[in-house]
């Protein structure tokens, strides 16, 4: 590269520098000296000349275009990268971030894009108790089980980042706009990705050892035998994170996943409890529900749908504070999957 040219991780990042050049710079993160120098003979020369031509050219203005959208970078030798992920084995070169990363404990929640209601009900309750008890839920936005573990943090105050496959410049899916708009105001919003980028199929893979690295909990409620969340709970145990499941159905394609990983050793998530203790949190107040359960006569016995119509909720939320009734002893759930008033 040309003499006296100075680069530095977003410009390597413009330029290209994938999987190989991050673990260079990983390994070399904490020399003294010019990035340029340190990496002179151990990356491609047309690499670090790109680099140069980049942090020139383009690292100026494209910090001026972020953080117009409120964004900023974080560059791994940044006080403010989170130091979590500076132990793994592939650490990103750097971060876009929207929101605040502070350091609470932190779980991953992840699992199917086609969840099944059971799904969709426990990631939102395990979410809404992580977020009651101060602790931070991470997921990728996606459809399904990452949507509703967001908005389950979301509806009790709590923290919630979500990690994206694209650039900070699109949201995917679009139709969580709105989500992402939430998620940004109250927690945080990241990529790796600069802006442009598409949310192509193998920005998923890599996307999930950021989430992995972000948590020291992983838990997995529903993925079918070849599913991203299982890509996750991997690259999580193989940076020693813990790795915890729901146990699902037999019958269910979206159990297996979780299933077999409870087979081989991960350790089960039955009640909030379980993994309030696995992030070493205390469980903060649930809700009376006072309210919600005077929509019972005494007597009768009725199905979510018609709760929900008579709360005037989606049934989705309305399975959430089922669950949390069931708990408080203020129904019961008979076999032929009914509700009943019990006080």
């Amino acid at each position: 590269m040309k003499k006296g040219r100075k680069i530095s991780r977003l410009g390597l990042l413009m330029a290209g520098g994938g999987a190989k050049v991050r673990r260079i710079v990983a390994e070399v993160g904490h020399q003294q000296g010019e990035l340029s120098r340190i990496l002179d003979g151990r990356a491609p020369k047309a690499l670090l000349d790109a680099a140069g031509s980049a942090e020139e050219s383009e690292v100026p203005m494209l910090l001026e275009r972020v953080s117009r959208g409120g964004w900023r970078w974080i560059s791994s030798d940044s006080p403010d990268y989170p130091p979590s992920l500076n132990h793994t084995a592939d650490p990103p070169l750097g971060l876009f971030v929207k929101g605040s990363l502070d350091r609470r404990p932190a779980v991953a929640i992840v699992g199917s894009r086609r969840a099944t209601p059971y799904g969709i009900q426990v990631s939102r309750f395990l979410a809404e108790s992580v977020g009651r008890a101060g602790g931070t839920v991470i997921s990728g936005m996606a459809r399904g089980v990452d949507a509703a573990a967001h908005e389950g943090a979301l509806s009790v105050g709590g923290k919630t980042w979500a990690v994206w496959g694209c650039g900070p410049d699109r949201v995917y899916p679009p139709e969580h706009t709105e989500l992402a708009e939430k998620i940004g105001e109250t927690g945080a919003l990241v990529t790796e990705y600069p802006p442009g980028s598409l949310p192509r199929r193998h920005h998923f893979p890599e996307r999930n050892r950021i989430v992995a690295g972000l948590a020291s909990v992983v838990v997995v409620i529903e993925a079918a035998a070849r599913s991203g969340a299982l890509s996750t709970a991997r690259q999580a145990l193989d940076e020693g994170r813990d790795v915890m499941a729901v146990p699902g159905s037999i019958f269910s394609e979206v159990s297996v996943g979780p299933n077999g990983l409870l087979r081989a050793g991960a350790q089960p998530v039955t009640c909030p409890g379980d993994l309030l203790d696995a992030l070493g949190l205390e469980a903060g107040s649930v809700p009376t529900n006072e309210s919600e359960v005077m929509h019972l006569e005494r007597g009768e016995a009725v199905t979510a749908d018609e709760l929900a119509q008579r709360m005037g909720q989606t049934v989705d939320v309305v399975q959430v504070k089922i669950v949390e009734m069931e708990i408080q002893g203020m129904v019961e759930r008979g076999a032929d999957g009914l509700i009943r008033r019990r006080r």
